[in-house]
Order: structure tokens, then C-alpha cells, then sequence
């Protein structure tokens, strides 16, 4: 592991891709069926994750890659937003 890597970053690696878009498709499902404020806060939950991410592996990514992620991010806070009011 190099020095610069996070050993959360590196235990996310190790974990089964299919496992792991499962199991945010079953978080986003929820917070989706789940009554108001409390499927709005499971969504700012999500989104908070995937800014963390996507601040950790920004340097990597193509900008193609980056205005795409950003563009889902924004879709997801929208409907979290949506979600809350």
C-alpha cells in the first residue's frame, strides 16, 4: 500500500463490486420508499459518501468521468432535497 493510499480505500478495493452496487441500490430504493424527511436524509447520507469518494479519486479520473459523476450527484441531492420539503 502506498503511503499516500487510505487503508479504508484500500479495504473498499478489495470488496465485490456486485455486493456493493446491491447494497447502494437497496439504500437508494429505501430512501426512496421510505416516508419524507427520512428518505431525504438516507439520500444526503449517500451523497455525503460519494463526496468523500469522489474527493479521494478526483485526480484519476478523466474529465469526461468527473462532469458525469458531478452531474449524478447533483441529480441525487436534488431528490434528496425534493425528498426533505
Amino acid at each position: 500500500m502506498q503511503r499516500t493510499q487510505s487503508p479504508v480505500l484500500a479495504r473498499l478495493a478489495r470488496l465485490n463490486p456486485t455486493v456493493v452496487f446491491l447494497a447502494t441500490l437497496a439504500l437508494v430504493l429505501v430512501a426512496l420508499f421510505a416516508p419524507g424527511p427520512a428518505g431525504g436524509m438516507l439520500l444526503l447520507l449517500l451523497a455525503v459518501l460519494l463526496v468523500w469518494l469522489m474527493a479521494v479519486t478526483w485526480p484519476v479520473q478523466k474529465p469526461a468521468t468527473r462532469l458525469l459523476r458531478l452531474l449524478m450527484l447533483a441529480l441525487l441531492i436534488a431528490v434528496a432535497l425534493a425528498k426533505l420539503l
